[in-house]
C-alpha cells in the first residue's frame, strides 16, 4: 500500500525542524509509559490475588461441596465416602461451621466454630500454619476435645497450649422448649482444650476461629443424621482441579444431589477476590484514561507533520494524488505512532514484570520484615490482561487514524477559500 509506505518514510525520516523530532519522541514516550504502567499495575493486582489464594489454600480446600440453599445437608458422611472413592479425589472430609460462644476463666468472646474430621486435618496441612503448640484436633483421654485456636481467639480467651484452664463452648439448643426459669438449660455445652494456635494473616480466619473435632461440633449442635455444612475435597496427585471438579459434579448429578454445588477457592471466598478484581479494573479505567490523554498528544505531532509536509503534499497533488490518498498517509501516520509507542510499552512492561518476578527488585517496606509473608511485590503477568491493554491501544490508534485523516483536509480548506 503506497500510502502506508509513505507514512513509514515520514515516521522514521529526519524532520527539517528539530522540534518536530522532539515532539514526536515525547508523544511516543507518553504512550509507551502509560501502556507499560497498565501492564505493570494489572500484574501487581494479579500477584496480590495469587498471594491471597496461596494463603487461603492453607485452610480452604481446592474444592468444596456445599448446599445451594440452607446451612447444612444430611447424609454428608455417606456422600463423602462416595466422593472419596472417585479416582480423581484423594480426600473427602465433612465439616461444620457455626457461630458459638466461648468462655475461658474470666475471658469470653463469640467464636466461629469449625468442626473437621481427622482426614481433613491431615489433608489441609494444618501443621504448616500452627505457630504455637501442635495441630491436634481430636478427643483427649479426660473426655475433653483437643482444639486449635486462631491467634485472635487465643488472645481473646487468654489461653494457649500450656494454659491450665479449659475453654467452655456454648451453643443454643436447636430442639426443645425454652425454660425462662433455667436459662442455662437453653444451651448445649462442651469443654475443649487449646492444643495449638494458628495464624494465616487473613483476618476472617485469624480473628475468632476455633477448630474442633467434627464429632464435638455435631454434639454441640445436636446433629445426629451425619449433617455437615460442606465437604472439603482434595484432588488426587497429578489430577487438575477442573478435572476433579467435573468428576465430582458428575457424581453429584448421578446420585440426585442437585441441591449441592461444587466451589473452587475463588468461589469459596467471593468477597475477597471480588474486592481485588474491583480495585484492579477501577485502576485499569483510570490508567486507560491516562493512556487516551497521552494518545491525544499525538495530535500535536500530526499537526506539525502536516505543516512540515505541505510542500511535499503540493507535489503529490500535482502528480495526481487525491485528497483521499493524502488523508490516508496521515491516517497511517496516526495509528503507526500510537501502536509503536504502545508496542514499546507492552514489551517494556512485560520485561519489568518478568524481572520483578525473577529477582524481586522492589521490596515491600514494613516495620518488621520478619512479619511480612513476602519480601518483594508479588506480580503475575496474565496474557488476558495484555490482550485487553492491546485492544485499548488499537482503539486509541483508530481514533488517532481518524484525526490524522481529518487534519490535511482541515489545513487545505482555508487555501481554497482564499
Amino acid at each position: 500500500m503506497l500510502s502506508l509506505r509513505v507514512a513509514l518514510r515520514y515516521l522514521f525520516s529526519k524532520k527539517s525542524h528539530g522540534a518536530v523530532n522532539v515532539i514526536s519522541a515525547i508523544s511516543v514516550a507518553g504512550v509507551a509509559v502509560a501502556t507499560a504502567a497498565m501492564v505493570i499495575v494489572l500484574s501487581v493486582f494479579n500477584g496480590f490475588s495469587g498471594l491471597s489464594a496461596a494463603k487461603l489454600s492453607r485452610m480452604d480446600p481446592p474444592l468444596l461441596v456445599a448446599p445451594a440453599d440452607g446451612k447444612v445437608f444430611a447424609g454428608a458422611d455417606l456422600l463423602a465416602d462416595t466422593l472419596a472413592s472417585l479416582p480423581e479425589i484423594a480426600t473427602a472430609s465433612p465439616q461444620i461451621v457455626e457461630q458459638a460462644f466461648a468462655i475461658a476463666r474470666d475471658a469470653q468472646m463469640p467464636v466461629t466454630l469449625k468442626g473437621i474430621a481427622p482426614a481433613g486435618v491431615e489433608a489441609s496441612h494444618l501443621v504448616g500454619i500452627v505457630i504455637d503448640g501442635a495441630a491436634y484436633v481430636d478427643s483427649l483421654p479426660n473426655g475433653w476435645s483437643g482444639a486449635v485456636l486462631s491467634a485472635g481467639a487465643a488472645i481473646g480467651l487468654s489461653t494457649r497450649p500450656d494454659s491450665p484452664w479449659p475453654v467452655a463452648v456454648y451453643e443454643p439448643r436447636r430442639r426443645g422448649r425454652y425454660n425462662p426459669a433455667n436459662p442455662a438449660a437453653a444451651f448445649r455445652t462442651d469443654t475443649i482444650a487449646c492444643m495449638g494456635v494458628f495464624q494465616m494473616e487473613q483476618e476472617e480466619y485469624d480473628r475468632d476461629m476455633v477448630l474442633v473435632p467434627l464429632r464435638t461440633a455435631r454434639r454441640l449442635l445436636d446433629y445426629t443424621a451425619g449433617e455437615a455444612s460442606s465437604i472439603a475435597l482434595w484432588p488426587s496427585h497429578g489430577v487438575g482441579e477442573k478435572q476433579a471438579r467435573a468428576a465430582v459434579e458428575k457424581a453429584l448429578y448421578g446420585s440426585g444431589r442437585h441441591s449441592l454445588r461444587v466451589l473452587d477457592r475463588v468461589e469459596q471466598q467471593p468477597d475477597v477476590f471480588r474486592m481485588i478484581a474491583v480495585e484492579k479494573w477501577i485502576t485499569f479505567v483510570m490508567l486507560a484514561f491516562i493512556l487516551l490523554i497521552a494518545s491525544f498528544n499525538i495530535v500535536s505531532t500530526l499537526s506539525m507533520m502536516v505543516l512540515e509536509k505541505e510542500p511535499n503534499m503540493a507535489v503529490v497533488r500535482a502528480m495526481g494524488g487525491t485528497r483521499r490518498f493524502i488523508s490516508a498517509i496521515f491516517a497511517n501516520q496516526g495509528w503507526l505512532v500510537t501502536l509503536c509507542g504502545g508496542a514499546v510499552g507492552i514489551i517494556a512492561g512485560s520485561l519489568l514484570v518478568a524481572g520483578q518476578s525473577r529477582w524481586g527488585w522492589l521490596r515491600l517496606q514494613g516495620a518488621d520484615p520478619a512479619m511480612l509473608s513476602v519480601e518483594a511485590y508479588p506480580v503475575a503477568l496474565e496474557w488476558g490482561d495484555v490482550f485487553v491493554v492491546a485492544l485499548l491501544l488499537v482503539c486509541a490508534a483508530g481514533v488517532m487514524a481518524l484525526v490524522g485523516a481529518w487534519l490535511p483536509g482541515h489545513r487545505q480548506a482555508p487555501a481554497r477559500r482564499g
